[in-house]
């Protein structure tokens, strides 16, 4: 017997596309009115753990490689934040809020959630356009640059992070890259599938959410 989780094969996809929608331009006006702003930085954590959950049941197929890879992705970026943001080293001098939820040596757990996010949604991104690998891995280590170009503007305000003075130095960007090329060449090298229905959607909800954020908030 084999299981399928909610709403896989209950609603159609385009239904649960419209509910991502709906659920950050709620976003978007939760944390501009001032009396729901603290509120909706509680539930920051459990957004990304709902747009995790929905890659994860429209992903197929569950191979060992695809497991190995998202394991080693979760665990490397989590430990390249441990030792950032406790040396002051690879991405500069910063220090974590509590908007990312539960810590462990000053980092949270989610942080590496937020690695294999990002790489597995900014590659499905590129794939819909580019067959090269190397462009691919190239594309979408850029994409999420310009995410984070975007993101650290406004992760003080959402009480995620923050560097020394506010002032985001070069090191953080260039390690940024540097590391989304390694895991996006890791989920290339083994052949994970990342045509998944909901990851372009979730991609760039996302970035637009933070661009109209780091405007707006």
């Amino acid at each position: 017997m084999s299981y399928t989780l909610y709403p896989k094969n209950k609603l159609p996809v385009k239904e649960v596309q419209k509910f991502i929608l709906i659920f950050y331009v709620a976003g978007v006006i939760g944390f501009l009115l001032p009396w729901t702003k603290n509120l909706f930085v509680t539930i920051t954590p459990l957004a990304l753990l709902l747009g995790t959950y929905l890659l994860a049941i429209y992903h197929t197929p569950y191979t060992k490689k695809a497991l190995f890879s998202f394991a080693f992705i979760f665990l490397a970026g989590f430990f390249l934040e441990v030792v950032g943001v406790n040396t002051g080293k690879i991405f500069g001098t910063y220090a974590y809020g509590s908007g990312l939820g539960i810590k462990l040596w000053n980092t949270p757990l989610l942080i590496g959630v937020n690695w294999l996010f990002l790489t597995y949604t900014s590659i499905s991104v590129v794939t819909l356009f580019l067959k090269k690998e190397v462009l691919i891995v190239l594309s979408a280590s850029s994409l999420m640059l310009v995410y984070d170009l975007f993101l650290e503007q406004v992760a003080p305000k959402m009480d995620m992070w923050s560097f020394k003075d506010l002032n985001v130095p070069l090191d953080n960007y260039i390690a940024w890259f540097i590391f989304a090329s390694l895991f996006a060449t890791l989920l290339r090298v083994v052949k994970v599938n990342t045509k998944n229905p909901l990851a372009p959607v979730l991609f760039m909800v996302q970035l637009i959410f933070f661009i109209f954020l780091s405007f707006f908030l």
